[in-house]
C-alpha cells in the first residue's frame, strides 16, 4: 500500500520532521514503513495497517507543527503508541468469527511424557492464577522455577481451548555481549538459539509435526524484539522471555503491542541481566511501574520454586553468597 501525504507546515520544517528528519525515521523504524520526503511531500508504503498507523501518526505531527510546536522524539513515541492503539480497537470491532473468553476455568489440558502440566509450588499456582485473570503478568525469579515454562504451558492451552488464534514466542537479542549479526545464516537461524527454551517448552507439550504446521500457517511465531515493532496482535498469547535484557524503551515498545484478546506473559531473572547497565533493565523498571495497574500482576518465584534437579537450587544458592564474578 502507498500513500501520498502533502505536508501544508507554513513554518520550518524541523519543526514537523525534526533535525535531519530524525522525527520521520523514528516513525519509520517503529511502524515498519518506507518513508520518502522530499519538497513538502512524504510518500509511505508498506502493508495496510502499518501505512494507516504511519499516516495519522504524521497528521498529528503536521498539526502539531502548524501550532509552532516542534515535535520531539518522545512525542512522537506517544503519538505512535496511540495510534497503533486506536488502529488495534478498530480491527477488534470488525466482524470475526467468536472466540471463548482469553481466560480459563480447571486445570490445564496440557500434557508432558503423558502427565497433566499443573504448578507444584504455592508461588507457581498464583503464577498461573495471574495468568488465568490477568490480561499482562510478569514472572520474575531465578533459573529453574517454571516461569517460562509454565507460560507456554497455559499459551498452549488457551490455543488448544480456542481463546486464542496464536502464539508468538519473543526473546531480546542479548546474551552475554553476544549479537544477532554475528551468528550464520538466515533470521531462522539467527533467531532459533535465542529461542531455543522456549521451543524446547513446546516440544515437551506438542508433537513436532503439530508445530511444524502451526509454524508454517502463522499459528505459531518466533521471533526477536525488535522485530514487534509496528505490529498489533489480537487474538493471541505473547510471550516475552528473558525480559531482564530488554531496556525500559524497549519494554514499552513491546507492551503497546498488546491487541483485543490477547494475553502477555513476560518472564526474566533480574539476577542474569547482560545489558552493559544493569540498573536500565526494562523488567527492573516495570516492577516499578507495574505495581499497581489494573489488569496485570507481577509475580516473584524464588528459590524453593526450583522445579528442576534438586541441585539447581543449591546451585542458585552457592552464587547468591557473594554475588557472581566476573
Amino acid at each position: 500500500m502507498e500513500i501520498t501525504v502533502r505536508i501544508p507546515v507554513a513554518g520550518d520544517w524541523v519543526r514537523f520532521a525534526g533535525p535531519a528528519d530524525s522525527n520521520l525515521k523514528l516513525v519509520r523504524e517503529a511502524v515498519g514503513v518506507t518513508i520518502a520526503a522530499r519538497d513538502g511531500v512524504v510518500q509511505l508504503a508498506g502493508q495496510e495497517e502499518p501505512v494507516c498507523i504511519a499516516k495519522a501518526v504524521i497528521d498529528r505531527m503536521v498539526e502539531l507543527a502548524a501550532r509552532g510546536h516542534q515535535c520531539q522524539p518522545g512525542e512522537v513515541q506517544d503519538l505512535i503508541a496511540d495510534e497503533t492503539e486506536d488502529q488495534a480497537v478498530q480491527i477488534a470491532t470488525m466482524d470475526e468469527p467468536e472466540l471463548r473468553p482469553v481466560s480459563w476455568e480447571g486445570d490445564l489440558e496440557v500434557y508432558s511424557a503423558g502427565r497433566r502440566i499443573r504448578p507444584r509450588t504455592n508461588n507457581q499456582l498464583q503464577y498461573v492464577e495471574a495468568i488465568r485473570h490477568n490480561d499482562l503478568v510478569f514472572g520474575s525469579g531465578p533459573a529453574g522455577t517454571g516461569k517460562t515454562y509454565l507460560a507456554v504451558a497455559c499459551a498452549v492451552h488457551m490455543l488448544k481451548a480456542d481463546r486464542v488464534r496464536k502464539i508468538m514466542l519473543v526473546r531480546p537479542a542479548v546474551e552475554a555481549g553476544e549479537k544477532l549479526g554475528f551468528l550464520p545464516g538466515d533470521l531462522e537461524a539467527k533467531v532459533h538459539p535465542y529461542l531455543r527454551p522456549l521451543l524446547d517448552a513446546l516440544h515437551d507439550m506438542l508433537e513436532f509435526n503439530t508445530i511444524r504446521r502451526f509454524m508454517e500457517t502463522d499459528v505459531l511465531e518466533i521471533a526477536p524484539l525488535a522485530y514487534m515493532r509496528g505490529r498489533t496482535l489480537n487474538h493471541s498469547v505473547i510471550i516475552l522471555d528473558e525480559a531482564q535484557n530488554t531496556t525500559a524503551a524497549q519494554m514499552k515498545m513491546f507492551l503497546t503491542r498488546l491487541g483485543h484478546g490477547s494475553k502477555m506473559i513476560v518472564t526474566g531473572d533480574t539476577s542474569q541481566i547482560d545489558l552493559s547497565n544493569p540498573a536500565h533493565s526494562g523488567l527492573i523498571d516495570a516492577a516499578r511501574r507495574f505495581k499497581d495497574v489494573p489488569g496485570s500482576a507481577f509475580i516473584r518465584l524464588q528459590n524453593s520454586d526450583v522445579v528442576r534437579h534438586p541441585l539447581v537450587q543449591r546451585i542458585i544458592e552457592a552464587y547468591q553468597v557473594d554475588g557472581p564474578h566476573h
